[in-house]
């Protein structure tokens, strides 16, 4: 069908003249029978036409007709076209209309023989036309794209059947070689032609071989976008399009002489060294460069990379324009840092840099996300950095700022983070509107080659789930790779949607430098000896085309030569090394107030009654009219009404006050993650839908002051790695943001834990790079089985740098030098005025930090569980540990048993304790903030009563929770002068029971063992 409809899409009415001589021509062989089309198409026949020049458009005429109206031509036509558009097979769309009685009148051998040239006529232009969107489709897959010219780039050695080859012949299409010569009209759906709308068969081919089976392979036929998917053939199949001006070859000579070049100087200077090189693939940064250029020329003022090791210092030295002394810097082993923290190896530290484009001569701001050797986790954590800065300057289109994200082809199809970030790449809440993504293809992952890493034809088959266009290009054709590139460029910047360059290359030193990749892939290595570098083919190409001469050429690398060599002098003068020089997202004057550090003080957290007045209200209210609110909702609202009346709040209200009175004082709060908008507990609400309008949304919390900052509360895709990932990217931008990212159920950031373990908790101390990023992680214990019970705090805590074994000394400023010192803040919450002032804490103070917040459950809605405004007012802050304030404070030293705990089980506890009648001798004291621990509260409690034994308490069990990272701190606090005895579940290998009478019983019990005098006999 269309291939049919395309011949009718190029059609052109018939002249009166053309009519006529065709009328003339067929007036002699047989008896005529007229039609008249609709849309003004002159009158035509049906008999044996195609005498004149006009035949093939007659045709079409008559078939234009038929689309139009079936019954306007003869029953024959009306068959044939009817069984041709329903996919009848070649040589049998004609049938003969027996009981037609005007068949039966006209001349019977003419007729025959008119039918047959008709068919055949109809079949060769559909022919053509499936020729044509064969090689669209599938030309790919005979392009020539390994330059070892060993490997098929997409795992298959089958050549497509409908690709016109040397062992595939035209009778794929009912054609043979006597139609190579035959001039056929091209569809609209092809630019082949130029500036001509026929071409000789054979021209045809010749011209879709030079398109798609080239240097260059183009993957972009299953996009559902007519627009886009004409877009691209205009670029590839237009005749001239790849051509160069000699001063572009040259440029690019130029950026190829110092990819190529600073590889081989840094293994002429440190040839033992690990430095993950670019050599097999040195066409990456004239791509990069090209990229950047073209995206500059749009208007691109920002652009955010994020790349595995491989070829990062080529990338930092000759794209970025880091400091090359800096660089070799790196390399002597005898610096030491002066900067705190761990530092991490060179080929995975990041950098920012603001320059001149010297091809637009204009300002670009270039920034290498710092990462790990967890392949593709920098992806999200590039796309948040870019999001947030397209944020803070308004660019709601992607016209400022861009992503550039490098790939390996193994990682690339293997790991599912890639997955995940493609799928928040069209998300209003997450678009970057558009990444362009290099892959670096190796042709093999380590020492796995691709039939063993991959299901896939290629490696960027992951892309297409978006409708990406994959260009896939040899990367020893450095023009080639500069034409995609180019193009990649243009694409973004037209549609605003992601892009794939897929670089296929080789790695000439194996998986690193030291490696011997022989011992695993001798053919490809074998190969990779004798091949001729690119630099080298290039040259000498540009000199046989008299673009540069041999000397101008060895004067360019005699010049690059020697920059390396004094940038190398001079690194030897570097008697310190700075990991800030590294720092891929500097926050200027945050660290300063008018040219003088900040004061490490935190003012108080406390908010005047009146605004907490005014919040609760805009809490309670729906600020828009005529607006249709659930009944359900409408009772959350008026219980949040009395509860803002009685000067009271819940664990939401609590929220609601810390977020609101943040973004009054013109901060901006972005809350992300699976159903944050309602609150997978429904307790949030902070997006309120019309019940009568569908899609029409209110957020209340948009509306507490004219002049506020924007509150962004966005749900998010069901993932956890890219999302905490992206969010802490967004974090990552600003200093001045309270970014949270929720998580639906504690446990859920199992599948984030490499954003957590390489980003967020070592970060700083990898890259000096803080990081302000929270993380709400529902935890309780409560019955409802071993999934959704733990968010695992053992595993932070025990990640956790402060030495439990050190009683550290005890200053003024002790409090904030511990939060300054530490890697991240770990607490549980068991009030929500804690919680409200933790969230303010998080940016009134003079750095930041990440925040792990153990949110509750069944607590956001215990009637126990609330707090005052007085506990909210100014002069109030963050309680790190809740002393006991009972009858058993006011007479501690009848005090037999003081029992420390966190979150939830202190409500347990009370209760328990009440019914046991023991309010008065047993005092139970909440640590809410486990990490950095209270040395100095824990110590005046635990000194308040003198003889009482220490008792710590948790429903979590024994070998989980926080116990293992409690005792040795007590004990250091008290000198091991008294034993810590254990209350709480035994060890077990899951987090919790499935059965809900087990877990009562379990509660029951340590409960009970809390409170038993007797109790801690048998305990070590």
């Amino acid at each position: 069908m269309h291939g049919l409809r395309t011949i009718a899409a190029r059609l052109r009415p018939l002249t009166a003249a053309q009519s006529t001589q065709t009328l003339q021509h067929n007036s002699a062989a047989c008896a005529l029978r007229t039609f008249q089309p609709k849309r003004g198409y002159k009158a035509a026949v049906v008999a044996e036409p195609f005498l004149s020049g006009t035949s093939s458009n007659y045709l079409e005429e008559m078939y234009c007709a038929w689309l139009e109206n079936p019954t306007s031509v003869h029953k024959s036509w009306d068959i044939f076209f009817r069984n041709a558009t329903a996919g009848v097979p070649p040589g049998a769309a004609y049938q003969s209309p027996h009981s037609s009685t005007e068949i039966k009148s006209m001349c019977p051998q003419a007729l025959v023989g008119s039918q047959r040239n008709v068919e055949k006529l109809v079949e060769d232009h559909l022919a053509v036309q499936s020729l044509i969107r064969a090689y669209q489709i599938r030309g790919h897959h005979v392009a020539q794209l390994d330059p070892l010219g060993i490997m098929d780039a997409d795992l298959d050695l089958c050549i497509p059947m409908d690709i016109i080859t040397s062992s595939h012949k035209l009778g794929f299409y009912g054609l043979s070689e006597s139609d190579l010569d035959t001039v056929f009209r091209l569809p609209k759906t092809t630019f082949i032609g130029g500036s001509e709308s026929a071409l000789p068969l054979r021209e045809i081919i010749r011209r879709l071989e030079a398109a798609y089976c080239q240097h260059i392979g183009v993957e972009f036929m299953f996009i559902n976008d007519v627009e886009q998917c004409q877009w691209i053939r205009q670029k590839f199949e237009k005749p001239g399009t790849m051509q160069f001006s000699p001063k572009e070859k040259r440029v690019l000579l130029a950026r190829m002489v110092r990819s190529t070049r600073f590889e081989e100087f840094l293994h002429k200077k440190w040839s033992s060294e690990k430095r993950f090189g670019l050599e097999g693939c040195e066409a990456l940064i004239p791509a990069l460069k090209t990229i950047i250029d073209k995206s500059s020329e749009n208007g691109i003022e920002n652009v955010i990379l994020g790349m595995p090791h491989r070829g990062r210092l080529n990338v930092l030295a000759n794209v970025i324009r880091k400091e090359l002394e800096q660089i070799f810097c790196q390399f002597d082993s005898k610096l030491e840092s002066a900067d705190e923290g761990s530092g991490d190896v060179k080929y995975h530290l990041g950098m920012y840099h603001r320059r001149i484009n010297r091809m637009t001569d204009r300002n670009i701001s270039l920034s290498l996300v710092a990462n790990p050797s967890h392949l593709e986790a920098v992806n999200p954590v590039v796309q948040g950095k870019t999001k947030a800065e397209q944020f803070y300057l308004g660019d709601n289109e992607g016209n400022k700022v861009m992503s550039i994200l490098l790939h390996g082809d193994a990682a690339f199809a293997g790991q599912g983070i890639v997955y995940e970030t493609f799928h928040l790449s069209d998300l209003p809440s997450y678009t970057t509107h558009g990444t362009v993504h290099v892959v670096v293809n190796n042709q093999i992952g380590f020492t796995t080659d691709p039939r063993m890493a991959r299901s896939s034809p290629y490696p960027t088959d992951v892309a297409r789930v978006v409708n990406a266009p994959i260009f896939h290009v040899n990367a020893d054709d450095p023009e080639a790779v500069m034409y995609v590139c180019s193009v990649a460029a243009e694409w973004r910047a037209t549609f605003h949607k992601d892009v794939v360059v897929d670089l296929v290359g080789y790695r000439r030193n194996g998986h690193n430098e030291i490696d011997e990749p022989m011992f695993t892939q001798p053919l490809m290595y074998n190969q990779i000896k004798t091949q001729k570098p690119v630099l080298q083919k290039y040259a000498e190409k540009l000199i046989l085309e008299g673009v540069v001469t041999r000397q101008e050429f060895e004067e360019e690398v005699t010049n690059y030569d020697k920059i390396c060599e004094e940038a190398y002098v001079r690194s030897k003068d570097k008697k310190i090394l700075h990991i800030k020089h590294w720092l891929d997202s500097p926050w200027p004057d945050f660290f300063t107030l008018n040219g003088q550090p900040k004061s490490m003080n935190c003012p108080s957290t406390g908010l005047k009654e009146e605004q907490l007045i005014h919040i609760g209200k805009i809490a309670s209210s729906v600020p828009v009219d005529d607006f249709t609110i659930h009944g359900g909702l409408s009772r959350i609202l008026r219980s949040r009404e009395a509860m803002v009346e009685n000067r009271t709040v819940d664990w939401a209200l609590g929220e609601y006050m810390a977020f609101g009175s943040l973004l009054k004082e013109g901060v901006h709060v972005r809350l992300s993650g699976q159903d944050v908008e309602r609150g997978t507990f429904s307790h949030r609400h902070h997006v309120l839908h019309d019940q009568k309008v569908d899609k029409r949304i209110c957020i209340p919390m948009n509306h507490i002051d004219p002049n506020q900052a924007p509150y962004t509360v966005c749900n998010s895709s069901l993932s956890e790695y890219g999302v905490l990932g992206f969010e802490l990217g967004f974090a990552m931008a600003s200093p001045k943001a309270l970014v949270l990212w929720e998580a639906q159920f504690g446990d859920f950031h199992n599948t984030a834990q490499c954003i957590i373990d390489q980003f967020i908790c070592a970060g700083q101390a990898k890259w000096v790079r803080q990081n302000g990023i929270v993380l709400l992680l529902p935890h309780g214990m409560e019955g409802m089985g071993p999934e959704h019970s733990s968010a695992r705090p053992e595993r932070f805590l025990q990640m956790c740098n402060d030495d439990p074994d050190v009683f550290p000394r005890i200053t003024a400023d002790f409090e904030v030098q511990q939060r300054y010192d530490c890697n991240w803040i770990v607490v549980n919450c068991s009030t929500p005025a804690n919680y409200f002032h933790v969230l303010r804490r998080q940016i009134l103070q003079a750095f930041r930090k990440p925040l792990i917040i153990f949110t509750p459950k069944s607590l956001l809605r215990h009637p126990e569980a609330k707090s005052t405004f007085e506990d909210m007012l100014p002069g109030t802050h963050f309680k790190r540990l809740i002393p006991e304030e009972g009858p058993a404070s006011q007479n501690p030293a009848g005090v037999k048993r003081i029992i420390f705990c966190t979150g939830k089980v202190y409500y347990d506890l009370t209760k328990h304790r009440k019914n046991k009648d023991m309010e008065a001798s047993v005092a139970i004291s909440r640590i809410e903030q486990l990490s950095p621990f209270p040395f100095d509260l824990v110590k005046a409690e635990i000194e308040k009563y003198p003889a009482a034994d220490l008792v710590w308490c948790q429903e979590e069990h024994k070998n989980q929770g926080y116990y293992d990272y409690i005792r040795p701190r007590i004990h250091t606090t008290i000198s091991r002068s008294r034993p810590v005895w254990y209350a709480g579940r035994g060890p077990a290998a899951a987090p919790a029971t499935g059965n809900k009478k087990a877990h009562l019983l379990e509660l029951d019990r340590f409960l009970n063992t809390a409170f038993n005098a007797d109790a801690f006999q048998d305990q070590p």
